[in-house]
């Protein structure tokens, strides 16, 4: 019986029931569905988000079959359209001329070993949900981290402020770090338990009284300089920024490290350490894809030399200095 269903399934789907690499994909697809409670109510919508899946799964073998340092696999991005995948980004171009001062730190004791997870600096990892509001999340990791650095208090901060009430960023239609903390220099940050999550864009409730942490002031990374991130690093979490194609979309494990990522920065994350494995040194990110993407909602990025960086990660780090 569970052959026939499978058999009427990969019918379905146009595919061929005594081919074994057929019968696998529909199988795989439906372990799919079920992990993560995806319900389709019309047969061209199923058949529709299938070649979705059977595209990626081929785009995810081929990345695989390189033996590479890292992995990719299936997630919830499966069986998205591009279109629905760039809702988990928001990253917008920086307008030309828009930088924070650039200060370039001393590199001489950089060290081999930065994690600022082991210090207690870093709240758990979240989700942004389909809203393209990943430029607030790195902005409040970087404020929390670095106040946390000053403090010893690692506070949650509010995320949906920043797309609430920013206004110079578009809420879920996506923003800029900078921008962020441009705001939080005039007004600062609530607390997450006062102002919490929804992920849309609604109508700013800031209260002034609720407002504890803000921004001081915020500088830029010198750009194309692994010596000059991993200094950033070393002081706090900073803010960086990726071009989130198919090898970072489908990370699962391992250093990304790859060549023809490319670097139209659309998706910013925080760097919240760095290391090295078998020789090869990494950064390490914290993503707001939620903890069932990656590393346990991380990401490790190869530093193999200066210049653009693995999917641009070199071109665009920003971090805060709280009060």
């Amino acid at each position: 019986l569970i052959m026939q269903a499978l058999c009427s399934a990969v019918a379905l789907l146009g595919l061929n029931c005594t081919s074994e690499a057929d019968v696998q994909l529909s199988f795989d697809f439906h372990n799919h569905l079920a992990k993560y409670g995806i319900s389709y109510g019309a047969d061209d919508e199923y058949k529709f988000r299938f070649e979705l899946f059977k595209e990626n799964d081929a785009k995810i073998n081929a990345i695989n079959a390189k033996n590479g340092s890292y992995t990719v696999a299936h997630n919830k991005f499966s069986t998205m359209t591009k279109e629905e995948f760039q809702k988990m980004l928001g990253k917008k171009p920086v307008p030309a001329g828009l930088e924070a001062p650039v200060e370039y730190l001393d590199t001489s004791d950089n060290g081999v070993e930065v994690d600022w997870r082991k210090e207690g600096a870093v709240n758990a990892v979240q989700d942004q949900g389909q809203c393209g509001s990943c430029w607030a999340f790195s902005s409040v990791a970087a404020m929390e981290g670095e106040h946390f650095i000053k403090t010893g208090e690692l506070l949650k901060l509010s995320e949906q402020q920043f797309v609430d009430c920013d206004p110079q960023s578009d809420g879920c239609g996506g923003g800029l770090e900078i921008w962020a903390f441009q705001y939080a220099k005039e007004n600062g940050l609530e607390l997450e338990k006062d102002y919490g999550y929804t992920a849309y864009t609604g109508t700013c409730e800031a209260k002034k009284k609720k407002e504890i942490v803000e921004a001081k002031k915020y500088f830029s990374v010198p750009k194309k300089s692994i010596a000059q991130l991993k200094a950033a690093v070393k002081k706090q979490p900073t803010c960086v920024s990726v071009d989130a194609e198919t090898d970072f979309q489908f990370y699962q494990g391992g250093i990304l490290d790859v060549s023809d990522c490319g670097t139209d920065l659309d998706h910013a994350v925080t760097a919240v350490g760095y290391g090295s494995e078998n020789g090869k040194e990494y950064l390490i990110v914290r993503n707001s894809w939620g903890a069932d993407w990656g590393e346990d909602g991380y990401i490790r990025i190869a530093l193999d030399k200066d210049g653009d960086g693995v999917c641009g990660v070199l071109l665009d780090s920003n971090r805060p200095i709280t009060n």
